[in-house]
């Protein structure tokens, strides 16, 4: 990844918004170049998502499952962090204990946000104390949106050709998990509704200063999203 001033911004996402494949499609080209923010996720929160992947909701072969997370790897092999482990140990004030690994992670790799549509779990003043916020993917999107309406248009529509689609399609896939998002994006020149302030990611500069279009790498690999685009 191309580290700029621009994508300083760490974002972890858990485990559940990176289990449908439309939403994590989107969640990762949006943190290709040009991008704002850098992706960091562990082995633990993985694990997660290969449970999730082979279960009765999902119900992937472990050879798709398999294949899903070497691609998420090798298309961004700086995300996958290790944290020493008696650090999740020492995290407090959440309701499912089983849920500290994705706070140290956070802490270890000097994350902003957790992305998660379980935002219970995480309760604002106990992630304050670690000067970390937490946003639902529609949230997090939404402010993805507004930091550059053109890219990130450009990138569901990419998204849309991957697959052999129109925006419109991927729009209605992402319909259930990023409904705001999805309306901005249907009508762009629409002004959002406010969203939760409290869990807003600050802007890291006034003025956004975009890594040209000519840099971008192409790394998630579009055949996978293909045969995996409606779950």
């Amino acid at each position: 990844m191309i580290l700029t001033p621009d994508n300083e911004y760490c974002v972890v996402p858990d485990a559940c918004v990176l289990m449908p494949m439309p939403l994590c499609d989107t969640l990762l080209r949006s943190a290709e170049e040009p991008s704002f923010f850098r992706m960091a996720w562990s082995e633990s929160i993985l694990t997660e998502v290969r449970r999730g992947l082979e279960g009765p909701k999902f119900g992937y072969s472990i050879e798709q499952v398999d294949r899903r997370i070497r691609a998420m790897n090798a298309a961004f092999p700086e995300a996958l962090i290790t944290f020493p482990l008696d650090l999740a140990d020492s995290i407090s004030g959440l309701p499912d204990p089983d849920d500290r690994h994705v706070v140290a992670l956070a802490i270890h790799a000097q994350a902003h946000t957790i992305v998660t549509d379980n935002v219970r779990d995480f309760p604002v003043e106990s992630l304050s104390r670690h000067n970390l916020t937490v946003n639902t993917a529609d949230e997090f999107l939404v402010h993805q949106y507004h930091l550059n309406p053109q890219i990130m248009l450009e990138k569901l529509d990419r998204q849309a050709a991957g697959i052999r689609r129109q925006r419109a399609e991927i729009l209605q896939l992402l319909q259930n998990s990023a409904p705001a998002f999805c309306k901005l994006c249907a009508n762009p020149r629409q002004i959002s509704p406010e969203i939760h302030r409290d869990r807003a990611p600050a802007c890291r500069s006034a003025s956004i200063r975009l890594v040209r279009m000519s840099l971008m790498r192409v790394r998630w690999p579009w055949p996978l999203a293909r045969s995996q685009s409606s779950t």
